[in-house]
């Protein structure tokens, strides 16, 4: 593999699905043969110290830029190259093609031989508005390859771009780590410290935003506690989308019932996935499909901790669930849906095992970050 460069902005310890996916990526490669350039997490000296403190246990290189969201402006740019040379890279990776991917042009004249841009959900909304879909066009062109996450991206992206660019690309999810996300991963204790030992329990990890669907699944909770009185909806994440959460558990009258952890730490959450005995998300395309999921790499979590998943039909998390196999898809925002399937499993627990330990062993066949990483170095 060539030296990288890693253009980015989405890196820990800013927090996210992304920032994770990129971390997990670097970590595989050649530390002596990678050298990341990012934003800073955000001002101030809380800031500087959690950033600083992050980057000194890396065993790559971590370079900072000033600014705590990075554009692809001159002097960006110029950054960008100044560190090509003075590293001696010869591939660039952008960790979200859109939009520092413009920059690719100018770092192929400062000596970079390989340019990988890779995208996520949010270039499926760019590719539906004329200005910010030309842009993309541009970034096709100037790379080698566009990485997508699933058919779905692929499908929107791809028609943005040209048809030479189009068929250059390459699909790049992010992968789970089956030896930290597995059915042994601590969920008894969890359940034992929230009282939830002897209760079915529905979870649900993600940030609190409108999207994910939390709550979709609270208004499914009176026709769930109809056939399943005992049923508890567990909400693991932070987000600004918690007090009117709450506010509908209390509307709903299904307050008793639903828990709110907050956010957790990282190394909770394997435990959390394993509290659960169904994972539901029905996530729902939002803005006229701009607000959309890219793929849902928590359906692949918890089918690694062994649970069957319940998910939504929005953009690409579909391609994160065997339907039928490793649990179902629903319309994004049926509570009626998602109510009849969450019954269906927590009423059956051969069924649940079945899906648990099928969705286990598709993420070991596909989703591993192992075979993943050895994709990422083949095309830098």
């Amino acid at each position: 593999m060539h030296k990288t460069l890693i253009v980015t902005n989405d890196f820990p310890p800013r927090p996210g699905g992304i920032q994770a996916f990129l971390h997990n990526m670097a970590l595989r490669l050649d530390p002596g043969q990678l050298v990341v350039y990012a934003s800073t997490w955000k001002r101030g000296r809380e800031g500087a110290e959690a950033t600083a403190a992050f980057d000194a246990e890396q065993p790559f290189t971590v370079v900072r830029d000033r600014t705590t969201m990075l554009l692809p402006t001159p002097r960006v740019t110029r950054t960008a190259a100044r560190l090509l040379r003075e590293h001696g890279c010869e591939s660039v990776w952008f960790g979200a093609a859109a939009p520092l991917g413009l920059m690719a042009p100018a770092l192929r004249r400062a000596g970079a031989r390989r340019l990988v841009a890779t995208t996520h959900g949010h270039e499926a909304g760019w590719a539906q508005l004329p200005a910010s879909r030309q842009l993309l066009r541009r970034i096709g062109e100037g790379t080698d390859t566009i990485t997508y996450l699933g058919e779905y991206t692929r499908s929107r992206i791809a028609a943005a771009l040209t048809p030479e660019a189009a068929d250059r690309m390459v699909q790049l999810p992010p992968g789970v780590d089956e030896k930290t996300f597995h059915p042994g991963s601590g969920g008894d204790l969890v359940r034992r410290r929230l009282g939830l030992s002897d209760r079915p329990v529905v979870v649900c990890v993600s940030r609190l935003v409108p999207r994910k669907g939390q709550d979709t699944l609270i208004r499914a909770m009176p026709a769930i506690l109809a056939k399943v009185p005992d049923a508890v909806l567990l909400i693991v994440g932070g987000g600004p989308y918690e007090n009117e959460l709450r506010g509908l558990a209390a509307e709903t009258g299904v307050e008793g019932s639903v828990r709110f952890t907050g956010a957790v730490p990282w190394s909770e959450l394997p435990a959390h996935y394993g509290a659960g005995d169904v994972f539901a998300m029905p996530c729902r395309t939002r803005r006229g499909g701009l607000d959309v999921e890219g793929l849902g790499i928590v359906y692949l979590e918890a089918s690694a901790t062994g649970l069957p998943v319940v998910a939504g039909d929005s953009g690409g998390a579909p391609d994160a669930v065997l339907d039928g196999e490793t649990g179902w898809v629903v319309r994004g925002g049926s509570a009626e849906e998602s109510a009849e399937r969450i019954v269906h499993l927590l009423e059956d627990p051969e069924l649940r095992k079945w899906m648990g330990e099928r969705g286990r062993a598709w993420v070991e066949e596909k989703w591993r970050w192992d075979l993943l990483a050895e994709r990422l170095k083949a095309l830098l």
